[in-house]
């Protein structure tokens, strides 16, 4: 396989692996096997899998409250990614973290966390160490339309386009802060407009094509390593499910159309992707259908080995901490 195939290959694999996990998420909570709060990221897999395969395995991330996408975009190990989700000791933060909290500093994954736009501060920080040190390191903070209004965002913003920083502000626009459109409370058309006001290039690009994502990453990539600064991408994407599993139960009214929700379903990004290889004659149906097995018996293997694995001791509570908050005499 060429490079360039590998490439778009990988791609479409990434984005059926995130497909396939948050799928099983979604059953998992069903079930009441998996506990606590998910947010899914299908529909919008085209955005982490675009931008991140403009990054070197030593670039950094930072994600959100829905973030299972995103480590594994980066390449990240969807065996320790379920393990975590499911609270063993085998996860990524040994089962303490969580389905918000997924990190792995060995691939760049700073982390997410669910307190709304609390990781951009964290990636200009980050960014700013790659200037210090002069690595030519970028970092990518992955942030929502909902998160485009909290003032820890435009603060990240200023101050990376004061310093110069090695930023790209990645607004993954699906429209809804949990219920509310982003056409109730952003002033201006596109979230990318903002840009203007930090100085920086803002671009606004299909959130549903794959290639497309990439490509402006890549821009935004190349500018931000060569000391140019940070830009802001704003994709327009959609999420299938709703906020939060199980959420539509709760709700007295619907908050957007069965129309609106098919029209977007009409646009998924791995269908989109998979037509375009065979398309261009990168790949056949059989190639595609091949991967799609694959990645089904990788997930239902990671499941197998989250479910396996042991919880977390009682006395490993406190380990990992800045400080023991039960000190004993």
């Amino acid at each position: 396989m060429d490079a360039e195939k590998d490439k778009v290959m990988r791609m479409l694999r990434r984005m059926m692996l995130i497909r396939r996990f948050d799928e099983t998420v979604k059953e998992l909570v069903q079930r009441g096997e998996l506990v606590g709060a998910a947010h899914c990221y299908i529909g919008e897999e085209a955005v982490a899998v675009g931008a991140c395969a403009a990054l070197r395995d030593e670039d950094y991330i930072t994600g959100n409250h829905r973030s299972h996408g995103h480590p594994i975009a980066k390449g990240g190990d969807v065996r320790r990614a379920m393990a975590e989700l499911l609270g063993k000791a085998t996860g990524y933060c040994k089962g303490k973290g969580g389905s918000m909290h997924l990190a792995d500093f060995t691939i760049g994954i700073l982390g997410e966390s669910g307190i709304v736009a609390s990781a951009l501060p964290v990636a200009v920080g980050a960014a700013l160490g790659s200037k210090m040190k002069g690595n030519d390191r970028v970092v990518i903070p992955f942030f929502g339309d909902g998160a485009s209004n909290q003032g820890a965002c435009h603060e990240a913003m200023n101050l990376a386009a004061i310093w110069k920083l090695p930023v790209i502000f990645l607004c993954e626009n699906n429209q809804y802060a949990v219920t509310t459109n982003f056409r109730d409370t952003v002033a201006v058309e596109n979230i990318s407009d903002r840009a203007v006001a930090y100085n920086m290039p803002g671009i606004l690009v299909d959130g549903q094509d794959v290639m497309a994502v990439y490509e402006v990453t890549q821009q935004a990539v190349e500018r931000a390593r060569n000391g140019q600064g940070p830009s802001l991408i704003e994709a327009r994407t959609y999420r299938y499910e709703d906020h939060s599993e199980g959420l539509n139960r709760i709700l007295r009214e619907p908050y957007r159309t069965d129309e609106e929700v098919a029209e977007w379903r009409a646009r998924d990004p791995i269908v989109l992707h998979s037509r375009w290889l065979v398309e261009q004659d990168i790949a056949t149906q059989e190639e595609i259908d091949g991967l799609r097995a694959e990645v089904a018996a990788a997930i239902e293997e990671a499941l197998q080995f989250a479910r396996e694995s042991p919880y977390p001791e009682p006395e490993d509570l406190t380990t990992d901490m800045y400080a023991d908050p039960i000190p004993i005499s």
